[in-house]
């Protein structure tokens, strides 16, 4: 419910601030980050039905539409969440690595045409469980007038002949979602945030030496950058990989494929609730990471919320030294584009 509460705010902050900002001065990045806060709105909300599941002892009270469609709304969000931090990685290698210019009034059609590929993409991966999930009695009785529970659970017997290859298809299914929910999208952010650390490093080592309290400042601003986007991928992974790899760990123990020790058996599932709980505060915590750390977004933000009187631009002479050679072009500055 904290998540919940966070999330709601947060994320509706980000799309007011981004959708409702001058369209004239949208970049690209505001694009993936108006994106990736809507999959994080379309989560948030089904937060209270899971809690509510889980405080009736895992009873879902809600029937099976709104089973499937929460678990899809899940599954949606992880991978269209993934996709967007992705490719805002991209964005902002190419941005830095090549200086593109600021798109003319509206987000270039190559990234509208990138954002519906990430949405595709998702969807058709999280249909397994719109097609697969369905509410099916449990042993036990409901506590409260003793009717059998129901379980909000995958149920593979429609595809399935066999228990085994039951188990056959859970795995393949957690295993393709962490791979291509998490595993290879932080792979391509790793890659992506190296080259353009490696590119602000060899742009400081190619300006010709500055007197000593500039080369101070520049090197005061190269490590701001660089810590910014370091905790980018970082906190994304530490967000999410307790959950992916003890959810990988347990499918894989519990197929046979992996002996597993009965101490691990037994703590996998204790932990799984706090890793879950991590990976889902990853959907609140994404509009301090990818929007706040924004100072023109912060500035858009307090102006909406009526903190703080708009302000008029800074002259070009003001910008930072760190993109000196991009001022002949449209581009924004160096630091900007980071």
């Amino acid at each position: 419910m904290l998540v919940f509460v966070l999330g709601l705010s947060g994320n509706g902050l980000v799309l007011l601030t981004v959708w409702r900002g001058p369209r004239a001065k949208r970049r690209s990045a505001d694009a993936y980050l108006g994106h990736l806060a809507l999959a994080d709105l379309a989560f948030v909300v089904t937060l209270p039905l899971w809690a509510a599941y889980t405080a009736l002892r895992f009873h879902w009270p809600f029937g099976s539409a709104l089973c499937k469609l929460s678990s899809y709304l899940v599954l949606l969000n992880m991978f269209a969440s993934a996709f967007c931090l992705a490719g805002l990685s991209v964005e902002r290698y190419l941005a830095v690595a090549h200086a593109l210019p600021r798109a003319a009034g509206r987000p270039r059609a190559a990234t509208l045409l990138a954002l519906g590929g990430v949405w595709l993409l998702a969807g058709l991966l999280a249909l397994p469980a719109l097609l697969l999930r369905r509410t099916r009695p449990a042993a036990g009785a409901h506590p409260a007038d003793g009717e059998a529970a129901l379980h909000c659970d995958m149920d593979f017997s429609g595809v399935a002949s066999s228990p085994a290859e039951e188990e056959r298809w859970l795995a393949a299914l957690s295993l393709a979602t962490t791979a291509l929910g998490f595993a290879l999208p932080l792979l391509l952010m790793s890659l992506c945030y190296c080259a353009v650390g490696a590119t602000v490093r060899r742009h400081f080592q190619q300006q010709p030496p500055p007197p000593p309290r500039a080369r101070h400042e520049e090197g005061r601003q190269r490590r701001r950058l660089l810590r910014i986007l370091v905790a980018l991928v970082a906190v994304f992974a530490a967000c999410w990989l307790p959950f992916h790899l003890l959810k990988s760990l347990y499918v894989l123990g519990w197929v046979g494929l992996v002996p597993l020790p009965c101490a691990w058996q037994e703590l996998i599932p204790r932990l799984h609730p706090y890793a879950t709980c991590l990976a889902y505060g990853n959907s609140c915590l994404n509009p301090f990471l990818y929007a706040f750390f924004d100072g023109r977004f912060r500035a858009r933000a307090r102006q909406l919320l009526g903190l703080r009187a708009p302000r008029r631009p800074p002259p070009a002479s003001a910008s930072s030294t760190l993109s000196g050679h991009t001022h002949k072009s449209e581009a924004p500055s160096l630091g900007t584009k980071v």
